[in-house]
């Protein structure tokens, strides 16, 4: 009876400081943010005005897709294409799960939450390390252009040119928008899409249209013969609106 009393009280102690030492790890990943990996072209000089252009690729993609359009972006630019944390289920990656067959739980808004996160404080970093002190750039396509949305109007003072490429601006993200006038109307919106899209219908992307006026943003509402991609005519005139 000693010896498993003596057993029980060994235990308990290690489970205390097992506990312990979750509540402190738990902790240090609250205030931690996930490393994203990235594809990243540098200009030949950098300084604090070097503008930074961050790309997001959509669900099922990866940090490759958008960063093809590379060699037809400004030179001096700073360029990083991310790629989302999550291991998609078919394929690829994702910034957050999707459950394609309930409607009310589409999307895991934890995911997307803590994707808005990370992205965030990747840029950040990215700021830091190359000592850039402008505003960003911000291209995303599908999922990443749902984010997009997200993170210019919910902080519209740390970006300036946003293109958003088969897209939607998703109500259960756009929560606690900025309330900084200013700073929404000097963000210019670039939105392309394609009339045969077949993964996010062209009438749910036009409802950025409304979303964006009541704002008071400037933006471009461009629609193409194409599906769920970017044709040549969106691909010139994506790369006309960054570069001037």
């Amino acid at each position: 009876m000693y010896q498993n009393l003596i057993r029980n009280a060994r235990e308990l102690k290690l489970i205390i400081k097992f506990e312990k030492y979750m509540k402190k790890w738990e902790t240090n990943l609250y205030i931690c943010f996930m490393k994203l990996h990235y594809l990243l072209r540098k200009p030949y000089t950098i300084d604090e005005n070097t503008r930074l252009l961050v790309m997001l690729h959509g669900y099922g993609s990866n940090e490759e897709d958008l960063f093809s359009f590379v060699p037809s972006l400004p030179e001096n630019w700073l360029v990083v294409s991310f790629r989302a944390p999550i291991l998609s289920s078919y394929g690829g990656y994702a910034w957050y799960n999707i459950n394609f067959t309930d409607v009310d739980q589409f999307i895991d808004m934890e995911q997307a939450e803590e994707a808005l996160k990370e992205i965030t404080s990747n840029i950040q970093d990215i700021q830091q390390e190359y000592g850039i002190s402008g505003k960003t750039h911000l291209m995303g396509f599908s999922q990443g252009g749902i984010l997009s949305y997200a993170l210019a109007l919910r902080n519209p003072e740390n970006y300036q040119k946003i293109a958003i490429l088969s897209a939607y601006p998703e109500l259960k993200i756009l929560q606690n928008l900025s309330r900084n006038t200013k700073a929404l109307q000097e963000l210019d919106f670039f939105i392309s899409h394609g009339m045969e899209d077949g993964v996010i219908p062209l009438d749910l992307a036009r409802t950025a249209a409304e979303l964006l006026e009541d704002l008071g943003i400037h933006f471009s509402f461009r629609e193409y013969m194409s599906g769920h991609s970017v044709n040549q005519k969106n691909y010139i005139d994506l790369m006309s609106f960054l570069e001037r």
